[in-house]
């Protein structure tokens, strides 16, 4: 059986999403990220599906383990995010004093918070604070959590869809050490690499003209600074396109002249929700 990895506890999103996509593999939790890339580095069969970044609160944070590990993107998907106020059966919205969640799902619903009073309480995942809240006796106390998250810890959805925007997507990536492309055919596909440019002046302006000239479409360009530096930085970026693709070709060649560090993370089918 095949083996998917996600960082949280049972309940989580990560776990909604690996339920989506394979729900006959074995879905096994992670407490980190960390774990979950070494996890997928030392088993070449297994997989990780991992939050890339939110559409309304931005990226999650896990940059550094995508330039650490350079895992194989297999793919990508969009999961809609449902935030529900979970608590005891038989408990009201009224009765609650304190809500914990995770940051990102704290942020998403502030008006709900705000409009009941709640106090924040940050932690490390949705689901773990669903479980923790299942532990207490406490009435006053509630979880932001998903539906999923709702059923396994027996929790009644005090509140449903409370997220301040409707349309709320966060993009997953499924990853794991072996290499892995489709082939080039008329399909709509996303490129991902990751470069490092040499320390001239310019250089980025430089590096990304072969883009512009073969009329390649760049759909995320993002730099963080390497670990225990300022001074030097790696790119994360994303493409419209099959690395086949002559023009494509063409683009990374050119920028690879710029380079001091290039790597190609992954080609993979763009998600249907990217036509939206």
């Amino acid at each position: 059986m095949n083996k998917i990895y996600f960082q949280g506890t049972y309940g989580a999103y990560s776990h909604l999403a690996a339920l989506s996509i394979d729900p006959k593999s074995e879905i096994i939790p992670c407490k980190t990220f960390d774990e979950c890339f070494q996890k997928a580095f030392d088993e070449p069969n297994s997989k990780i599906i991992v939050p890339e970044s939110n559409r309304i609160t931005g990226n999650i944070g896990i940059e550094y383990l995508i330039f650490k590990y350079r895992l194989n993107i297999y793919s990508e998907y969009f999961q809609k995010i449902e935030h529900n106020l979970l608590g005891h059966p038989g408990t009201k919205v009224d009765n609650i004093k304190d809500v914990y969640s995770h940051s990102q799902a704290l942020s998403q619903c502030s008006k709900f918070i705000k409009k009941n009073n709640l106090v924040e309480h940050v932690r490390a995942d949705t689901a773990g604070s669903a479980e923790m809240i299942s532990k207490t006796n406490d009435m006053s106390k509630a979880a932001i959590a998903s539906s999923l998250s709702a059923k396994t810890y027996k929790l009644e959805i005090l509140e449903k869809n409370i997220e301040n925007e409707s349309g709320n997507l966060t993009r997953f990536l499924i990853m794991g050490k072996n290499i892995s492309q489709p082939k080039f055919e008329k399909k709509k596909y996303i490129t991902s690499f990751l470069f490092k440019l040499k320390s001239k002046p310019a250089a980025l302006y430089q590096s990304l003209s072969g883009f512009a000239i073969h009329a390649v479409n760049l759909t995320k360009l993002q730099s963080y600074p390497e670990k225990n530096t300022f001074d030097s930085f790696f790119f994360l970026c994303d493409l419209d396109g099959h690395i086949e693709d002559p023009k494509v070709q063409k683009s990374l060649e050119e920028l690879g002249l710029h380079c001091q560090d290039f790597h190609v993370l992954g080609v993979f089918e763009a998600d249907k929700h990217r036509e939206k």
